[in-house]
């Protein structure tokens, strides 16, 4: 049975009652005790530095060579928070209701609200930490505006909010490594959870670098490695972010969570080739500046700028008035899709919309800089001069990075942009606690399920990582390692230690003994292909069928057919990615099982025999409303349990962005 430890009480008391009752480790025993986290991003990084600041002895293990190479580096657009700086209505209960309503009710109500309620602690400690945020030109923080709210909550640092907050976790990190309190483990990959008598008792690693086999003892095991958005092949997720920490975990007890929620990102840098290996993401708030259009007219083969304003649909502006441009990115992405496979695409692919920043470069900045500077009656040239640099300021590096990748200089015409893979919403199932199914397990960040429901709005995902990390783990661990002050660190040579990575170590040897003729890249390509067509931005029951069916059948090919060069007791790149590519395609089968099982439309999740007239997403709370936990009970057999989902204050509704 399901246990999501949700405090009683109303709503807004749930956090503060819990973080007053729940159990205490005295300083002298938490220095007794010992930590594991498995990956430094942002949940990782902030995490291992708060559980180092409060005395406990922290293992950190990336498979990078530096935590400063966490995936959370790629974040470009900012980090939300209920400061209401701008003074324009926001609060912690607007942030909630946006959150569980982007999510298209489909998140737990205890978790959202908690996380807008320390959402306004985290910029206070990244200012803290010297997280250079924009300000204007008084010096307050600065703030713009993101998809699925009417409010400017948004912080940023340009187009590189995650550089700047993972440095700020970072030097906290690194802080505690030079205090001895955090020992670090970089190109280390946690390959087994280590269970004895039914907890999470230590990992075994493999060294990167040396081949060799590691073990590792911790009282409790934190996993913070990210999203699995890479089981489509192409994706914005970087080119080592996997599954298989959390697929270790699911074996071994750890029911996943929602596995099908999967969110497509509206505005990326379309696909122009096979031979690309990943998509690049052009940050969401260039939708607070960028207009979105397509040519009014089919297959308009004519240049962006040659096409005069009349003959543009501004799709999103005429479906959706009261939010624009700035729907949450499920309802962008479809519409998108949409234009573009009735024939109104752009582009040599015809796979693409436009997003135009002329209009605002001109009207919104350069009439404002004109205004500033005393120019009356300006040219064109000179409005968009003076707008460029505002922009450039804002953006300029996101500008920058599409100029280099398509050669255009998107100043002077429309970006081309498609939606892509961006984040994934299900992962593994945590209580209230952030802890899984197995005692001592705990998931944080994007690595489980817990705070974003069937859709991520955007800017929320750096919120989740640090709350999680600075905020709520240090709170909610000690509530389980109070009764394991007594335990007493375990031998790396107890049996259980012994048998995992003697399992480890076989199922290496079985890859690099198939000797077969087909590359691991070409497999991953395989399951991506199929991943994308049939279980992508919408899916159907027939479809859902064949590509379980299709995947199961690439998992036999996989496992007598693939070829890793290279051995096993040096670095091997090849044989890590085959590892991870074999997760994914059991993962895979999982998230089809999880799409087709949920006969409902919601969020990210668009099954075609579930939508209104109009093409939206339609829901079915009578039957749906739940957190589907899968448990793994062997191949390609899983068993579902539910974690009913009670709204007590956010009432389901149809959602509407008109």
């Amino acid at each position: 049975m399901l246990n999501s430890k949700i405090p009683s009480g109303p709503l807004e008391q749930k956090w503060v009652d819990y973080k007053g009752h729940c159990k205490l480790v005295n300083p002298a025993n938490k220095r007794k005790m010992e930590v594991i986290v498995v990956g430094t991003g942002l949940a990782g990084a902030s995490a291992a530095a708060s559980l180092g600041e409060l005395g406990y002895k922290v293992k950190a293990f990336c498979f990078q060579d530096s935590p400063r190479r966490a995936h959370s580096i790629a974040a470009q657009g900012g980090i939300n928070a209920a400061k209401n700086y701008q003074n324009d209505g926001d609060s912690v209960f607007r942030l909630f209701y946006d959150t569980i309503k982007g999510g298209d009710y489909r998140a737990r109500e205890s978790n959202v609200h908690r996380l807008a309620e320390v959402s306004v602690n985290i910029i206070d400690q990244c200012v803290a930490q010297g997280v250079p945020f924009a300000r204007d030109y008084g010096g307050l923080l600065n703030n713009r505006s993101f998809g699925g709210t009417q409010v400017k909550r948004t912080f940023y640092a340009a187009g590189q909010t995650g550089q700047q907050l993972l440095i700020g976790a970072y030097q906290a990190l690194e802080r505690q490594v030079a205090l001895g309190n955090v020992k670090m483990y970089s190109r280390h990959e946690m390959l087994e959870i280590v269970m004895i008598d039914g907890k999470a008792r230590g990992v075994i690693c493999r060294d990167l670098v040396s081949g060799e086999l590691e073990r590792h003892f911790g009282h409790a095991v934190l996993l913070c490695t990210g999203g699995y958005g890479n089981v489509f092949y192409l994706s914005t997720n970087a080119m080592g972010s996997n599954v298989t920490a959390a697929w270790k975990a699911h074996k071994q007890g750890a029911y996943f969570g929602n596995p099908c929620f999967t969110q497509i990102h509206p505005t990326c840098i379309p696909v122009s080739g096979d031979h690309q290996s990943k998509l690049t993401l052009m940050s969401e708030s260039l939708r607070n500046d960028g207009r979105i259009w397509v040519p009014k007219q089919k297959g308009d083969t004519r240049k962006a700028n040659d096409i005069p304003e009349e003959e543009r649909d501004y799709y999103l502006e005429r479906r959706y008035p009261a939010f624009g441009n700035l729907v949450p990115r499920d309802v962008a992405s479809r519409a998108a899709k949409e234009r573009c496979d009735a024939g109104y695409g752009v582009g040599t692919t015809k796979q693409a919309v436009y997003l135009d920043f002329k209009y605002n470069l001109i009207n919104k900045y350069g009439k404002a800089e004109a205004n500033k500077h005393g120019i009356e009656n300006p040219d064109e040239e000179t409005l968009k001069r003076l707008g460029k640099e505002v922009v450039k300021e804002e953006y300029g590096n996101l500008f920058d990075m599409y100029e280099k990748i398509t050669g255009e200089n998107p100043y002077e015409v429309p970006m081309r942009i498609y939606p892509a893979v961006h984040y994934t919403m299900g992962g593994l199932w945590v209580d209230y606690e952030l802890q899984t199914t197995v005692k001592g397990l705990y998931a944080l960040g994007e690595a489980n399920f817990s705070d974003h429901g069937a859709n991520r709005l955007g800017a929320s995902a750096l919120m989740q990582g640090l709350a999680d990390g600075y905020f709520v783990i240090p709170y909610t661990i000690g509530n389980y390692l109070a009764d394991e002050i007594a335990v007493k660190p375990i031998a790396t040579d107890h049996p259980a230690f012994v048998e995992a990575e003697k399992n480890v170590a076989a199922r290496i040897e079985k890859l690099m003994s198939i000797k077969g003729n087909q590359t691991v890249e070409s497999f991953h390509k395989r399951l991506g292909k199929i991943m994308w067509e049939k279980c992508g931005m919408a899916r159907n029951e027939q479809g859902l069928k064949e590509a379980i069916a299709e995947i199961q059948q690439l998992k036999k090919e996989f496992w007598s057919d693939v070829k890793i060069p290279g051995d096993i007791k040096e670095m091997n790149s090849e044989l890590d990615k085959a590892g991870r590519v074999a997760d994914f395609i059991e993962l895979g089968e999982l998230m089809c099982l999880d799409a087709l099982n949920r006969n409902e439309s919601c969020g990210g999740h668009f099954r075609e025999e579930s939508q209104t007239e109009e093409g939206e997403a339609k829901r079915d709370d009578a039957n749906f409303a739940y957190v589907s936990a899968w448990e793994f009970k062997g191949e390609h057999n899983w068993e579902l349990h539910k974690e009913e989902l009670v709204f007590e204050v956010a009432k389901p509704s149809q959602r509407s962005y008109k």
